[in-house]
């Protein structure tokens, strides 16, 4: 597998687009804080508070998650956090999140946009609907936000401009193309970010504990690609911003062959 190392020199501003709260922090965040450590601004875009998630009542937990997901923004530097009240559990792919996810866009003019595996089929088992709904409206919102003729009302009434994103990533993919490489720092504010989602984790008795798991996981992409720690992406370059070059260490042995 030749998987080739995203270059963020040129990124300002990425937006990160899930279902629920927790959903950035199962390696992503990683990656993210690797990219705020650099200055590069994140934003991260929950279409649900997560609500019907926990034992507890929707009106008691919607709260209680939006405030872990905030105490995990912080851990790995992310201060832009927009949650959508669509409904838990009942995410549906069409207009409405595209729309949604279409105005965000246009609002944070991020250079790139990342979503979630949209597959039935995920690395981990049959993946939840949510997460499906999500990842296929963020691919589809994200280039909605180019088009002005679409979504008009957020141009013509909101004051909002067309936004072009260069840069699509799809995390957890099945078939990766490219890989961001983290280091021991980012590995720990990624077990950080997730341990900030404590009442909720304390819901799932059967959950391993953050830093029993994502630190494997990170090597373990990180083998795939070559290097100590990773996080992997399927990657749509939109606008010609990839580099055709393979990976510093696939260079070297493709030099001595």
């Amino acid at each position: 597998m030749n998987l080739k190392r995203l270059d963020p020199s040129g990124w300002q501003r990425v937006l990160v687009v899930v279902a629920h709260p927790d959903d950035a922090e199962y390696g992503l965040s990683s990656a993210v804080n690797s990219w705020t450590q650099r200055g590069i601004e994140v934003s991260y875009l929950l279409l649900t508070s997560g609500e019907a998630g926990m034992k507890r009542s929707p009106e008691e937990v919607g709260p209680l998650r939006a405030q872990e997901q905030r105490n995990a923004c912080r851990t790995v530097g992310v201060s832009d956090l927009t949650i959508l009240d669509h409904p838990d559990g009942n995410l549906v792919y069409g207009l409405d999140l595209r729309r949604d996810i279409a105005r965000k866009v246009r609002e944070f003019r991020p250079d790139v946009v990342i979503g979630g595996n949209y597959e039935v089929e995920a690395g981990w088992g049959l993946d939840q609907a949510d997460h499906r709904a999500a990842g296929l409206a963020t691919l589809d919102g994200a280039r909605d936000a180019g088009n002005r003729w679409i979504y008009r009302d957020q141009i013509e009434q909101d004051g909002l401009e067309p936004w072009s994103v260069s840069l699509l990533l799809v995390s957890h993919p099945s078939e990766p193309t490219h890989f961001a490489e983290v280091a021991e720092a980012d590995e720990a504010a990624a077990v950080a970010s997730l341990e900030c989602h404590r009442e909720y984790l304390a819901d799932l008795p059967w959950h391993p504990a953050p830093e029993e798991f994502i630190p494997p996981m990170l090597h373990g992409m990180g083998e795939r690609a070559g290097v100590g720690r990773a996080m992997l992406f399927r990657a749509y370059d939109l606008a010609g911003v990839l580099s055709d070059e393979p990976a510093e260490e696939d260079a070297e042995e493709e030099a001595a062959e």
